[in-house]
């Protein structure tokens, strides 16, 4: 019979991890980020259990390609029968993974605003529950419980397990849930979210620990674009952010395929604007692209050769029908990009396609045979160096996420119908071994260790195969080529975040042309000069200076500042890093010091300024221009990609403050737009097709609203405040009235929440529907609640 591992919470404060035995279980709705560990010098940190990590450590397993090597797996499973081994009632749609003797999962459970993705450590043996963390999403627009749809990983060295919740906060714990760092991507870098909440998952790649999204970040990198980004796995400081392709048609949440090659440590992957690239995995340079799809590429990469076998669904560039599977020479010929910015693999690299069609299904390589599920649900088998179809077989009508799972000469494949085949392959078919329909629909790809299969259903995490140990085989080691003469400095962190008088110790080494690490330069030695680059748009710089311990001071004056910072080496190296710094609470802003010097690209006579430069998911989205006479905030009209906006003003653990505007909008009586403020991961905003005054976080799950008429063309002050009780439970409230009236005394909403975000950084939001008419901000005032 199966075993169902119970699920506990705890309602105490967020103080730490509630010990029992060697369990421990925590829920949190929302807490402070953790400040990044300092790493000790020297110091190698051993795995949890003391012993190697082995297992199951990532997405796409041991060998990258979603096969194993492991013998003696089961070729049948019944639901209660002797080989099913236990359930555990946690939803999911990604790849739970597993080390030493540990199974670490990504999930989700509860109900409307109290829904949380659950970051869940078990006995992969007996599926008893160790560990949990739970997350609230907040200001995103995920339908459907579309959550958790991707993968944890764990760190081969040590033993840590990294997650990306869909919210983008991206968090690192120990193997006994101890939570090490964690960062809000979508208040520090301008990660987007979507409704498919599609997330994908970190990977470790030696002291790297890299991750993925579509971001509107400041400065050069404020264009919406999907970025990869690599931080040190130990401190959670950014190491490189890396922009491969042009502007996003969709969310790619494909996990990068790595190999050696030339001496260079390179990874390969599909891009949201459609293209293949290839990147540089120790300095996040982008090698090449090829543009391929008119939209996203979301299945992982296989390597083959010298070759990348990629697939997707959507209309061809270069033909008229949708969808297929292809062959590219990694090797072939690169030329420059004549529209400037990455240089482009010439198409006669393609070596092979087929009209195999797959939405994010990733394939299996196993010797020169590739297994593929397509997206009308069959199973083929494709010859890997010519790209023949050699058979197909029909599984069910769909597969979507999903992707088959090849070891001990079986595929374990879920369908998103929830049905699981065992399935033999052989030169000319496939036989079905076993088929079994789990509860709920399937989504992720399983994984496999020691015996056992794992696999999620949105309704349960499922276990089976053989108790005790089984045949897993060896870890694989690489042999990695030594480091060259240094030709740069890599600074670490390369991007910062201060208050005004904060400090930062900064990590400085060299690396060789192949981008490989050869060995640290002391940041005392080294000359610091303010940096702008020439492609700068807005010509800045950043309140502080380099102490002669090579720390970075940021200035004590409570204003904002962005810019950046060249080291140069006594021989001549040089390496740069930017950074910003914010005020915490109280300050405010009117935009009257903006200067309108900018000339209007689709507005003749026009003049406006660019947003402040500290600000995330501004850039291209809002601008300052003249209204009546002042200088206000204004959404943007010209990009429809760009007709919903969030901006984060400051940094993202601040809580308990009152965030007030003077807010406005154009519009007709059919069309008006929606504007408000944000307040501890909270929108609050003034919508104009429905006369509400509305307080949101997610925006399907948590929604209270009271009728409020307002005009447009006429300015209202807003004023709100979350406060949180010591149960964590908490209400949003908030006032709004024309601007020039007498202040209410009352509020004219008040929003509870069982599970109340804690922290946020303050911000705006802007919906213009369609781009047809603007919204505006005013007099932006941040003050400590009394």
């Amino acid at each position: 019979m199966r075993a169902t591992s119970a699920t506990l919470f705890t309602a105490t404060a967020a103080t730490g991890l509630l010990l029992t035995g060697i369990s421990a279980v925590q829920s949190q709705p929302a807490r402070k980020p953790a400040a990044p560990v300092k790493p000790v010098a020297g110091v190698r940190p051993a795995s949890a259990t003391g012993a190697p990590v082995k297992g199951w450590l990532t997405w796409r397993g041991p060998q990258q390609n979603g096969t194993s090597l492991e013998t003696g797996l089961p070729s049948a499973w019944t639901l209660g029968g002797a080989n099913d081994l236990w359930k555990i009632d946690l939803g999911g749609a990604g790849t739970p993974v597993i080390a030493n003797g540990r199974v670490y999962a990504l999930g989700y459970r509860g109900q409307g605003g109290d829904l949380q993705e659950v970051l869940l450590c078990a006995d992969a043996e007996t599926g008893k529950v160790l560990w949990e963390h739970s997350y609230s999403d907040f200001i995103s627009d995920i339908v459907y419980d579309r959550y958790a749809i991707g993968s944890p990983c764990v760190d081969p060295e040590t033993g840590n397990v990294y997650a990306l919740m869909a919210s983008g906060v991206f968090a690192c714990y120990t193997a006994d849930g101890k939570r090490l760092w964690e960062r809000s991507l979508m208040e520090e870098i301008g990660r987007l979210t979507f409704t498919n909440g599609r997330n994908g998952g970190p990977m470790v790649e030696d002291d790297l620990v890299i991750v993925r999204g579509i971001t509107s970040n400041w400065g050069a990198d404020g264009p919406a674009m999907d970025r990869l980004y690599a931080y040190d796995r130990k401190s959670g400081h950014l190491v490189w952010s890396s922009s491969p392709g042009t502007a996003p048609k969709d969310n790619s949440f494909a996990l990068p395929a790595l190999a050696w090659r030339n001496g260079k440590r390179l990874m390969y992957t599909g891009t949201g604007d459609g293209s293949l690239v290839c990147i540089n995995v120790r300095t996040g340079e982008p090698v090449w692209r090829l543009p391929i799809s008119a939209g996203g590429m979301n299945a992982s990469v296989l390597l083959y050769k010298n070759t990348a076998v990629a697939v997707h669904a959507d209309e061809n560039l270069d033909s008229s029908d949708a969808g297929r599977q292809t062959a590219i020479n990694v090797d072939g010929t690169v030329k420059p990009n004549p529209e400037g910015g990455v240089p482009l693999l010439d198409r006669s690299a393609e070596v092979w396609r087929n009209d195999l069609a797959a939405v994010s299904s990733s394939p299996v390589l196993v010797g020169n045979r590739i297994y593929q599920v397509n997206k009308t649900g069959s199973l083929c088998c494709v010859d890997a160096d010519t790209g023949k179809i050699l058979w197909r077989h029909k599984l069910g009508s769909e597969m979507l996420h999903a992707s088959p799972l090849y070891a001990d000469g079986k595929l374990y494949i879920p369908i998103r119908s929830g049905e699981f085949f065992i399935v033999k392959p052989g030169a000319t078919g496939a036989e079905d071994l076993a088929k079994v329909k789990l509860d709920g629909d399937c989504l992720g790809a399983p994984s496999v260790y020691n015996g056992k299969v794992y696999v999620f259903s949105t309704k349960g995490l499922y276990c089976f195969g053989k108790k005790g140990p089984g045949k897993p085989p060896a870890p694989v080691v690489e042999k990695r080529p030594a480091a060259g003469k240094a030709v740069a400095l890599q600074v670490i962190p390369s991007e910062v975040r201060l208050r005004p008088g904060e400090k930062v110790a900064v990590t400085v080494r060299g690396i060789d042309a192949n981008g490989i690490p050869t060995g640290t330069v002391p940041a005392s030695s080294l000359k610091w000069a303010k940096y702008i680059p020439a492609t700068a748009r807005v010509k800045a710089e950043m309140n502080g200076e380099f102490n002669a311990q090579g720390e970075l001071v940021a200035g004590a004056v409570a204003t904002s500042s962005a810019g950046a910072f060249q080291a140069t080496s006594a021989d001549g190296l040089t390496g740069v890093m930017r950074g910003r710094v914010m005020p915490a609470p109280p300050f405010k802003e009117d935009f009257e010091a903006f200067n309108l010097n900018q000339d209007h690209a689709i507005e003749t006579g026009t003049k406006f300024a660019y947003p402040p430069l500290t600000w995330i998911g501004a850039r291209f989205k809002w601008e300052v221009r003249d209204q009546g006479g002042n200088k206000v905030f204004a959404k943007t009209l010209d990009n429809v990609f760009f007709q919903r906006a969030t901006v984060f003003m400051t940094h993202p653990d601040v809580s308990n403050y009152t965030v007030e505007a003077d807010l406005m909008a154009d519009g007709n009586r059919r069309t008006q737009p929606t504007v408000g403020l944000v307040n501890q991961h909270y929108l609050i905003t003034l919508g104009g097709n429905n006369q509400e005054l509305e307080v949101t976080s997610n925006f399907d799950r948590l929604r209270v609203a009271v009728p409020f008429k307002w005009t447009p063309g006429t300015w209202y002050r807003m004023k709100t405040r979350v406060d949180v009780a010591a149960n964590g439970s908490g209400v949003v409230r908030a006032r709004v009235w024309k601007k020039g009236e007498t202040e209410p005394a009352a509020w004219t909403i008040e929003a509870p929440h069982a599970k109340a975000h804690t922290y946020g950084s303050p911000g705006l939001f802007g919906f213009s529907p369609q781009s047809l008419f603007r919204c505006y901000v005013d007099n932006i005032s941040v003050t400590p609640n009394k």
